[in-house]
């Protein structure tokens, strides 16, 4: 959802708690708010937590635009060890 304010505009994933951001406008708030939730979910699952799950009725009434936004996953099996010295 977003949320248009006179300094910017507020984007928040209603269904995934912790994905907000604010932008100068409604797409730099799009792009930010997608980064934002590929952060949250990234870690969450790195915390070995489960990810929220998608709820299209959650819905806000403050909003001044709601639409949807997609996360899509890919998962590795390859797996690479670092030394700690290359950290």
């Amino acid at each position: 959802m977003y949320k248009f304010l006179p300094d910017g505009v507020h984007g928040e994933v209603l269904d995934f708690p912790g994905a907000i951001t604010c932008g100068k406008n409604l797409e730099d708030a799009r792009r930010l708010l997608s980064g934002a939730l590929v952060d949250m979910a990234e870690t969450n699952i790195m915390l070995g937590e489960r990810l929220p799950s998608p709820n299209p009725a959650i819905t806000d009434s403050d909003a001044d635009l709601e639409e949807p936004i997609y996360l899509i996953l890919n998962a590795s099996t390859r797996v690479k060890a670092v030394p700690l010295s290359n950290l």
